[in-house]
């Protein structure tokens, strides 16, 4: 039988004439962070002063000895941080160039010093660059001349920290005969009968290629056997009445054990296994009057896709652990996310990752590695590319919760728009990849799943790559230009990015930035504000419907947090009532890399913005939410739920002082996985002249007639600025958790209109936390704020953390 030897510990990086401790998996950054070489370069100005170790060499060293009786010893390296060369003994071992493929050297009956030589990802881009010509970039450096992180050189919201090392496990792996090579199980169902083709390669050693093999596999008590005389097989197992793996909230995610062992008549060589999931998953690109669709069908089940952007957890990935993974997309799914899609300028994440969406129902929309960029397709890099896609294929192919494979990001629209044409003058710029070497290793590998060519794509050059109508679209000129209200000018068929910017929490700028007098202009906020004219687009997004804060930091960064949590569920609730038109809206993004101001809905500490909550509130199987129209105010009904909704709306015309000016209802019959748009009558709607009148729609979420969760949408006709808000007054009580002293109720009754109040709990404790966003209080309501994490507080405390509109 196999044995495996981790090599984890006994590393050292060489770091001039010192041999440092070292962690595999890690980094040179992590390593040097830990030896105190180098400060923490997410705080503060850091990132500035390490500059210089992404363009130096680095060696890492061990000394490697194994005594084994196996016929074949293998050192095994799951991910090398990138151009790399290798020696054993002073033998060279072998060079590598790709931080995103698996890597396997014979290393039978050799020993001595291992030295793995990782040259600069600066010295290694310049080189291919001589080769293949320049290519035009988004950002000034070289990520597309190099299969590696492309965020590791800076993005709009990543620092500029390009890293080398062993950043996944590598091992020593001891075998004889011959090994399991590679395993791709083919899982589709028929009816009620699951269904799995595993297409099985084995590797022998000289002595074993004339020996007869058997292979087993075996899932849920169905066994299948195969007699190998050569290097592959397949076998298929067939499984009545299968329990079928669904999205969340669309049934239950169960798993099965798939096992395979290879052996020969003197006992098992080799095992493999996996946990699979049996469900059918297409994509609806059907033309219709609207243009062309782009709509998930998993299990025949058509599916309005609740998804957000994931971009590396750490700037330094070999730092996300399997917890770490599971905290972040636990928080996903309690948002009601049920897609998530991995960006093509990070990585393909580790088994962890995918794991805990098998089990949380998160559908996983996957990129191949190319952002921003125009790439070149010649050699050395076209064989990195495709050895590269075919190891991701086959890794990740078993995990039931990857819906989709996707050539890329915004190079195809980057192509179209971005003055490319004129300065490729004829190269090539990754066309090949997406359209033509991508799509035929997927069909080839793994043909259970639907590709696409790129996000945004209409489908064909037929139509232009971010065309609305066609196919998906990333909708950034409302940020960049725009008012959050103009999402409601466009019905896209499938919005894959869109998003608006907000600094993080303020225990998280604290701790980034110690010592620091914050400002929106101090040194360490612009620092960590990578954006062009990020600050200028978040003070005019303010200014559309407030006054600018001037010299008061706080109220700033309550309402740039504000105006993000109101543009993101601006778009959100007019796409999702518009459904099946738009089948899908893709947040840009759930999560951050390290401490900075940007569009995630949770910080690179991992605190959640208000932005996390009205996630919750706007993706929840059902919303109720009022949509201006230019033929009046409409009340739109969304039910994605698997029961019909029932309901009465009652529909309250206010003045800004709690007057009810009029009343009515609506009867609402929405349908399973439907929506119903209802006009709101000409006499409820508030007139907007007046500057004091608003709308309030009150429903029960619940599927009978009363009770249940209560829904409500609002309607201001007019901003902030330009309303009669009135002074807002409230009382504050504090409600101690009975036998949890490390709780509290926070219990806020409003004495008038309170708009949009959000307690900001980190500022109680750096580890508090609320699980609540902004709440809109009409006078003589309560709400209750639930907050953990921090100890013993002080009223005056508590009443400091609370924030509110207040325009007066």
């Amino acid at each position: 039988m196999k044995d495996v030897t981790q090599l984890t510990e006994g590393w050292s990086l060489r770091h001039g004439d010192a041999l440092l401790p070292a962690r595999v998996p890690g980094c040179v950054h992590t390593d040097l962070l830990a030896a105190q070489v180098i400060e923490d370069p997410f705080t503060g100005l850091g990132e500035k002063e390490v500059e210089w170790v992404g363009r130096r060499a680095w060696t890492y060293v061990r000394r490697l000895a194994h005594d084994s009786a196996h016929e074949r010893t293998d050192l095994v390296f799951d991910g090398l941080d990138t151009a790399a060369s290798l020696t054993l003994g002073g033998r060279p071992l072998g060079t590598t160039r790709n931080m995103h493929r698996r890597y396997r050297f014979d290393v039978t009956g050799l020993d001595g010093d291992l030295e793995v030589r990782f040259a600069s990802a600066y010295d290694e881009a310049a080189a291919v660059r001589a080769v293949t010509g320049e290519r035009p970039n988004v950002y000034p450096e070289p990520s597309q001349y190099i299969r590696k992180m492309a965020c590791n050189f800076g993005w709009d919201w990543g620092p500029t920290l390009v890293t080398a090392g062993i950043w996944r496990p590598v091992r020593l792996e001891h075998w004889s005969t011959a090994r399991i090579s590679r395993v791709r199980p083919l899982v589709t169902v028929d009816g009620t009968t699951g269904r799995v083709e595993i297409r099985l390669d084995v590797e022998r050693t000289r002595q074993g290629q004339d020996r007869t093999l058997t292979a087993e596999a075996r899932v849920a008590g169905v066994r299948a056997e195969a007699v190998l005389t050569g290097d592959e097989t397949v076998l298929r197992l067939d499984l009545p009445d299968v329990r079928l793996w669904w999205p969340r909230g669309y049934g239950e995610q169960p798993l099965y054990d798939l096992d395979i062992t290879l052996g020969d008549d003197t006992g098992p060589l080799d095992t493999w296994h996996r946990r699979i999931g049996f469900r059918t998953v297409e994509l609806d690109r059907s033309p219709d009057e609207h243009g062309t669709g782009f709509t998930l069908v998993v299990n025949g089940v058509r599916i309005f896709a609740r998804g957000a952007n994931w971009i590396p957890d750490d700037a330094f990935p070999s730092r996300v652990t399997p917890e770490r993974y599971r905290t972040r997309l636990t928080q996903a799914a309690e948002a009601n996310i049920d897609l998530v899609r991995v960006w093509g300028g990070g990585i393909y994440e580790d088994d962890a990752f995918y794991d805990a969406c098998d089990e949380l129902g998160l559908m996983v929309w996957q990129d191949f590695l190319f952002a921003c960029s125009a790439y070149p397709e010649e050699q050395p890099l076209r064989g990195e590319v495709e050895a590269e896609a075919r190891d991701n294929v086959v890794r990740l192919m078993p995990h039931p919760s990857l819906v989709l494979w996707n050539g890329n990001n915004e190079n195809l629209w980057g192509f179209r728009d971005w003055d490319w044409e004129p300065a490729l003058a004829g190269d090539s710029w990754g066309e090949g990849y997406y359209l033509g070497l991508l799509p035929r290793v997927v069909a080839e590998l793994d043909p259970t799943r639907p590709y696409t060519a790129g996000s945004p794509w209409s489908g064909s050059w037929d139509h232009h790559p971010n065309d609305p109508a066609h196919g998906t679209h990333h909708s950034w000129e409302v940020w960049n230009r725009q008012d959050y209200a103009e999402y409601r000018a466009s019905v896209p068929r499938f919005v894959a990015e869109f998003g608006w910017q907000a600094p993080p929490a303020l225990a998280t700028l604290r701790r980034a930035l110690p010592g620091e007098e914050l400002a929106p202009d101090s040194p360490g906020m612009l620092h960590h504000q990578k954006a062009e004219d990020g600050n200028g687009k978040l003070n005019r997004g303010v200014a559309r419907h407030f006054p600018l804060p001037d010299g008061d930091f706080d109220r700033w960064h309550y309402l740039t947090q504000l105006v993000q949590a109101r543009a993101v569920a601006a778009g959100i609730e007019h796409w999702r009532s518009h459904w099946p038109v738009c089948a899908g809206t893709v947040v840009w993004q759930l999560n951050d890399c390290w401490p900075v101001t940007s569009w995630a809905a949770i910080d690179g500490d991992g605190r959640t913005k208000p932005l996390y909550h009205e996630l919750k509130r706007v993706y929840a199987d059902r919303l109720l939410t009022l949509q201006p129209t230019a033929d009046g105010l409409v009340l739109a009904a969304v039910n994605q739920s698997a029961e019909p909704w029932h309901t009465t709306v009652t529909l309250r015309r206010l003045e800004a002082d709690g007057t009810t000016l009029l009343e009515g209802t609506l009867d609402v019959a929405a349908a399973a996985r439907s929506v119903v748009r209802l006009a709101v009558p000409g006499a409820l709607t508030p007139d907007e002249r007046s500057g004091k009148e608003f709308l309030v729609a009150d429903a029960s979420g619940s599927a009978g007639a009363g009770g249940g969760e209560e829904l409500r949408a609002l309607h201001f006709p007019v901003p902030d600025k330009d309303f009669a808000h009135p002074a807002p007054r409230y009382d504050v009580a504090l409600e101690p958790v009975p036998g949890q002293r490390d709780r509290v109720d926070v219990v806020v009754s409003a004495r008038t209109l309170v708009r949009d109040l959000l307690l900001q709990a980190d500022r109680l404790g750096p580890a508090a936390a609320c699980d609540s966003g902004p709440l809109t209080l009409l006078p003589g309501e309560r709400a209750r704020f639930r907050v953990t994490g921090c100890g013993p507080v002080d009223p005056q405390d508590v009443r400091a953390a609370l924030f509110c509109v207040d325009v007066v």
